[in-house]
């Protein structure tokens, strides 16, 4: 095996850390929202934030962090070694995952989010832009669908474990799991990545953010971020909630269900997805996919007419009594998934390309990061709202409208800037 590979393996090891953390987090929310029972709180006596606040901060904790973060990384990325900065990160995140043992409290465990964002955002920045850099354009989306398709390995395996663990024992055990595998990965980077001999000088930032493929592809992003925040942090809540507050009540084994199957079809479809965008281009597969997701999200509400339409059983061996929706909430996540695929390759692969031309690739990755940062800080905001103020059904609407919203003026600034032509061409 010669050196570039065991790299390669390095940092698909480091993706498969992140997800596995990241994923366990997002499978139990619903598990800490039960356990903390956030309610009203009042700030310093002048004024009181509600429940749905709260429980949006939960999410938007740990991506506000991940705002902040971005641009100091990614300059750091640039202007030092990136296996550095990987290596230090993947430390602070073995200590963060640790912390959440103790949390007793919606104020401890939303800190520890954001100590939490700020690893998985310098993990993900430096490890991606990595792999674009050791990639040849040829072979770029391919090799990040598969460090994808590592990260969604773990996802899968992270979920089942997070919901059949904690189900047995409880919050201690699973995060025992996380801390030995980001431990293994700091000690795996460490030892193999090469020197990263890359040394740009000022702010990169400054002419990318000005670069014309990633103005346009801006339009989407910023809206997308919305949709996908929304409804991958909403459909494991949805499941898992209460009916009293618009769930459908599922135990902690059968909410990681819905959370897997949009994990394993985007790692199933990743690496192929990311091979016919290294071969046809990247805008056709990032409007393809956009449009998709939003319109399967739209239909997640939809899940128990669905069932009950279908006359699906309502019980299942080893999970017990659920719904008949949960069939159809499988089914449709799973969809998500698929539709993911086709965009997330050719997004990145597209930011990679631009930052290698332009001799700045962790600061690419860092605006493609700050473009989805408003929306994935605003989501988890809204969500809440939308969850306590109107309904759960409002969470998927606003999402789905979003995503389609996304690729609609995506595909008018290229139709405009770069001609019909360009869906294909790019």
């Amino acid at each position: 095996m010669n050196r570039d590979n065991i790299q390669f393996y390095a940092l698909y090891l480091t993706r498969f850390a992140g997800g596995y953390g990241f994923i366990t987090l997002i499978t139990l929310l619903s598990e800490y929202i039960d356990a903390l029972d956030p309610t009203s709180v009042s700030v310093f006596g002048l004024f009181t934030v509600g429940a749905g606040f709260v429980v949006g901060m939960y999410t938007a904790g740990f991506t506000g962090a991940q705002t902040v973060a971005v641009v100091p990384l990614a300059w750091a990325g640039d202007r030092f070694d990136k296996g550095d900065v990987l290596v230090g990160v993947l430390a602070l995140g073995t200590v963060a995952y640790a912390l959440f043992v103790p949390v007793d409290s919606s104020l401890g465990f939303i800190g520890v989010r954001a100590l939490q964002g700020v690893a998985v955002t310098g993990a993900g920045l430096m490890s991606l832009a990595l792999v674009g850099e050791l990639s040849a354009v040829g072979s770029r989306a391919n090799n990040i669908g598969k460090a994808n398709a590592s990260a969604f390995a773990a996802s899968i395996l992270g979920s089942l474990l997070a919901g059949a663990l904690y189900d047995a024992f409880g919050f201690t055990p699973i995060f025992a799991i996380i801390v030995v595998i980001m431990a293994i990965a700091t000690v795996t980077c460490w030892l193999f990545l090469d020197d990263d001999d890359t040394r740009i000088r000022g702010f990169p930032f400054t002419d990318l953010a000005l670069n014309r493929r990633i103005l346009t592809i801006a339009t989407f992003r910023t809206q997308y971020a919305v949709a996908v925040t929304l409804v991958r942090t909403w459909v494991p809540i949805y499941a898992g909630v209460s009916a009293a507050t618009g769930g459908l009540a599922y135990a902690s084994l059968a909410v990681s269900f819905t959370v897997v199957a949009e994990k394993f079809t985007n790692m199933l479809f990743q690496p192929r997805t990311g091979t016919l965008s290294d071969r046809y281009g990247r805008a056709l597969f990032v409007f393809v996919g956009g449009g998709a997701y939003g319109l399967v999200a739209l239909a997640v509400p939809f899940s128990p007419a669905i069932g009950a339409a279908l006359d699906l059983p309502g019980a299942f061996p080893i999970l017990g009594p659920l719904s008949p929706a949960f069939l159809p909430l499988v089914g449709l996540s799973g969809l998500l998934g698929v539709a993911d695929s086709f965009r997330e390759p050719a997004s990145m692969a597209l930011f990679a390309d631009e930052g290698t031309d332009s001799g700045g690739v962790a600061s690419s990755f860092g605006i493609r990061e700050l473009l989805w940062r408003p929306g994935s800080v605003i989501g988890p905001l809204l969500g809440g709202w939308l969850m306590y103020e109107i309904g759960m059904e409002w969470v998927f609407f606003v999402g789905g409208a979003t995503a389609l919203t996304g690729v609609l003026a995506f595909l008018a600034v290229l139709v405009y800037d770069f001609g019909p032509s360009a869906l294909t061409e790019w």
